[in-house]
């Protein structure tokens, strides 16, 4: 028989505060023009995207992620001292090691928690959120800090047409915590690596020992396959979790899907039947993709809005480079 005492966390986990912060600049097609031979139409058609925000110098990752975790700890109620862990999803912190939590919990005053990062493209919030829940059912935590931030303009090809115009920046972060309700669900996620050729960085930074290459690494996808496996794979992975959390897309409040593309989030509400009063994100015509950053951006746009309320039942799901995704249902805060 074990000798090791049982957890004593919580019965369940929630998401208890949201916050935001886009960069101050704003950055419409006609600036992505000067470098590819393009129109205003042909983007807003392909992607739905209108502009998007790239960060200046002085909003780093970690000054990004602070100002949307001080939204995020205030939205909750609680204390920078209350949190317990710290999460970080980004594939645009540079440096190999510290991971940027640890700076991140250390300026928020979040005295000694755990802090790592993750790397999990798109689908990082997901995979964060997911971690979270567990840290408070089995004790580990009381409040966890989840963070989605990218600065893609920093890993953005300026000269390639197929991706110049997909790519902001922005930081968006959660305060999970203990709940005596279900409100986060099951996760369904996974990866098919045989896929990861499809969306990857262009260089490897190894490769700057030997062959110094003439172009600083960006992000480069094939569209089309990309496509396609968002929107007929996705919508099999969307609808496993609304099964797993037993709710039917009619008992469903709000869609917030990765912000990729506009045709990707309007084909998965074709292809999942979603009823015509729920609301479904669409952040990404002036926000573009900003990767881990996009769910909880658009959750707390929803939010500030009206568009979406407190206790409303919402469909989440990321998925990208790797190939990578993550999907639950929850209950916004």
């Amino acid at each position: 028989m074990s000798k090791i005492k049982p957890s004593q966390g919580a019965p369940y986990a929630r998401i208890m505060g949201v916050g935001g912060y886009r960069p101050t600049r704003v950055v419409p097609n006609e600036v992505i023009l000067e470098t590819i031979d393009s129109s205003d139409e042909w983007i807003r058609s392909r992607s739905g995207i209108a502009t998007r925000h790239w960060a200046s110098d002085e909003e780093t990752v970690a000054a990004m992620s602070i100002e949307a975790s001080g939204k995020a700890i205030a939205d909750a109620g609680i204390t920078p001292e209350q949190i317990g862990a710290v999460i970080v999803s980004t594939v645009s912190h540079f440096k190999q090691t510290p991971a940027i939590a640890t700076e991140i919990a250390h300026r928020i005053g979040a005295g000694k928690p755990a802090a790592f990062d993750i790397s999990a493209g798109c689908a990082g919030f997901g995979y964060g959120l997911t971690l979270a829940k567990g840290m408070i059912v089995e004790g580990s935590a009381e409040y966890v800090l989840v963070i989605g931030v990218e600065r893609l303009s920093d890993l953005t090809d300026l000269e390639d047409r197929a991706t110049a115009f997909l790519f902001g920046d922005g930081a968006g972060a959660v305060i999970v915590g203990p709940s005596k309700v279900p409100a986060i669900g099951p996760t369904v996620w996974g990866s098919e690596g045989d896929k990861s050729e499809t969306i990857k960085q262009t260089v490897a930074w190894d490769d700057f020992h030997t062959t110094r290459p003439e172009k600083f690494p960006a992000i480069t996808q094939e569209g089309q396959a990309v496509f396609r496996w968002a929107v007929f794979e996705m919508a099999k992975v969307a609808q496993q979790a609304l099964d797993a959390a037993g709710i039917a897309p009619e008992d469903l409040d709000v869609f917030i899907p990765h912000q990729a593309n506009m045709r990707i989030i309007d084909s998965m509400v074709k292809t999942l039947k979603l009823p015509e009063h729920v609301t479904v994100a669409r952040d990404v015509e002036t926000t573009g993709n900003t990767s881990a950053a996009s769910i909880p951006l658009a959750m707390e746009r929803l939010l500030a809005t009206g568009r979406a309320k407190s206790g409303d039942t919402a469909l989440v799901i990321g998925f990208g480079a790797g190939l990578v995704y993550a999907a639950t249902v929850v209950t916004l805060p």
